[in-house]
């Protein structure tokens, strides 16, 4: 996602999406609090669905221990004597999942005692701002033997769940669907979720930071998806965190004369007897929630090819197609210029979705980014920097997922960072004047919203320190190691955690590695300190002083 500050130079829209920066409450409790005693997150490969269920306290700031979530098994299934078996155990009595995975800034964000192997999301969409049924259907494994289990869920009316076609008793708990099976669900069975209801294409919620409005986002003639962070609840039943990936297949029923479109591949367009049209996508590679797309319109498909023959599709409302096409052409340039620096694309294909919307941000839905219309409608350096930004996104972010909320600057300083690389080759301002102007400021954002690897709040996420504050850590890493370390380290971080998820510690640990040095020292207080470090190399660059 792309955001821009007004007091960095040549940015001639402003800080689209900071709008109202109120601030946001905290996440709200309920029936039980969370503990982050899991030991590990695991990220299975491209191949196939990511599973995590937990997430790796952070090693220098370890989260409280807090009752409430799984425990951990004991060495080969066995239990010691005299204790209970824990709810991972084999043999052990039938408890619930927990409703989160314990992140810090968002705890209820994903499930315990399940992983899941794949989304099928059905939409039987009728008309612009208009509700229509849908059904989501869940393949899943048991990882503790369940009597329930939560799904991630803030739709509207809801129809029926089953779970293995038998109907299930459910609970709303705020954004939680709890579901109650007819028979409990043993450890490491595969098991099957039916959820159908009413979509609601007009449901939104806003945030105080760069986000704005998320979740569907309606159109002149249909809807695109703006679903990061947490907004994919609104639109389906989900597993939602950033660390968990699983494939998704589409099943989308239009009226004549209307496209959809999806993340992924396009299986099918086959009419229907009463002459509307389903569309079948398939994702190919696992996909977050946060990071799936489902978009409906009257649209224009126009095909191209990038490097190595990469299949490039941009989906355009047919009106915008020539007023567009000056900088959707520029991609494969872009994608030629980040695999120098980055390694081969990561995915199977790539493609601009023009949105029809006053969206104040684009988003990197994975292989098919999200841009605003008025994006490619005006300056070029700054089309280019939005167009290099989602699409280094699907890098660092995409493939290299983010472990948990506060490793968010992973994504979006790397996003940032290449973005302003990119730029000042290509007519836009020089790299240092913007990490100058970024460092000036960086103990005011550090005061406002935290360090840029450790949010205040779950409402500081996507504030400016989150963007160039923490593209600027990349800068001084880079001149801390060289430039030809530096390369070495980026390549090496999106190789080593091509189609996994990864953290903080990950990238200083591999950092260390690569540069043959011990980097902890430095990029600690860079991370996670309340003042911000002397920049190497620049003994002259003074930080403003805090306003409370």
């Amino acid at each position: 996602m792309e955001i821009h500050d007004p007091r960095q130079p040549n940015q001639s829209r402003g800080l689209r999406g900071l709008r109202g920066l109120r601030g946001l409450p905290g996440p709200r409790t309920r029936r039980t609090t969370l503990l982050l005693a899991l030991t590990g997150a695991v990220g299975i490969g491209i191949g196939g669905a990511v599973v995590l269920v937990g997430v790796l306290p952070h090693k220098d700031h370890p989260s409280p221990a807090r009752p409430g979530t799984l425990a951990t098994t004991a060495p080969s299934g066995t239990t010691p004597a005299g204790t209970t078996p824990s709810a991972g155990s084999p043999g052990a009595a039938p408890s619930p999942g927990a409703p989160g995975i314990g992140d810090p800034l968002l705890p209820l964000d994903g499930n315990g005692g399940y992983t899941v192997g794949r989304y099928t999301l059905a939409f039987d969409w009728r008309a612009p701002r208009t509700r229509f049924d849908a059904s989501t259907t869940i393949s899943a494994s048991a990882t503790q033997s369940l009597s329930r289990f939560d799904l991630d869920f803030a739709g509207n009316t809801l129809h029926s769940v089953t779970v293995d076609d038998v109907p299930a008793r459910t609970v709303r708990d705020g954004d939680e669907l709890v579901v109650t099976p007819a028979k409990p669900i043993p450890q490491g069975a595969a098991f099957t979720v039916r959820v159908a209801y009413t979509a609601d294409p007009t449901q939104r919620r806003h945030r105080g930071d760069a986000i704005g409005d998320y979740g569907w986002v309606p159109t002149p003639d249909g809807t695109v998806l703006y679903p990061q962070p947490d907004g994919a609840k609104m639109i389906f039943p989900a597993n939602d965190h950033p660390s968990l990936r699983a494939p998704v297949t589409f099943l989308i029923t239009t009226p004549p004369g209307v496209s959809a479109v999806a993340n992924g591949r396009l299986v099918e367009r086959a009419p229907q007897p009463d002459g509307r049209v389903r569309w079948t996508y398939d994702s190919e590679q696992p996909v977050a929630a946060q990071l799936v797309q489902m978009a409906i319109g009257k649209f224009t498909f126009v095909e191209s090819t990038g490097p190595h023959g990469l299949p490039v599709r941009d989906v355009v409302p047919g009106d915008l197609v020539t007023e567009t096409k000056a900088y959707r052409s520029l991609t494969p340039e872009h994608l030629a210029w980040l695999e120098q620096r980055l390694g081969t694309y990561p995915f199977r294909r790539y493609g601009v979705l023009v949105g029809d919307t006053d969206l104040p941000v684009a988003l990197e839905t994975q292989s098919l980014s999200l841009v605003p219309k008025g994006d490619l409608q005006g300056d070029r350096v700054d089309a280019e920097r939005d167009l290099v930004h989602e699409l280094t996104h699907q890098w660092t972010g995409d493939s290299v997922a983010i472990r948990r909320w506060s490793d968010l600057w992973l994504s979006e300083g790397h996003a940032r960072f290449y973005e302003r690389l990119y730029s000042e080759a290509h007519g836009g301002d020089s790299v240092e004047s913007a990490m100058r102007a970024a460092y000036e400021q960086h103990d005011q954002w550090r005061h406002d919203d935290g360090a840029p690897a450790e949010p205040r709040t779950e409402a500081a996420l996507f504030k400016q320190v989150r963007y160039d504050g923490s593209a600027l850590v990349l800068y001084a890493l880079r001149e801390k190691v060289g430039e030809g370390a530096f390369e070495r380290i980026e390549r090496s971080w999106v190789t080593k955690y091509q189609g996994r998820a990864a953290g903080t510690q990950d990238f200083v640990a591999l950092a260390s590695e690569v540069a043959g040095e011990d980097l902890k020292p430095f990029l600690t207080p860079w991370l996670y300190g309340d003042r911000t470090p002397p920049m190497p190399g620049h003994p002259d660059w003074q930080v403003d002083p805090v306003q409370d």
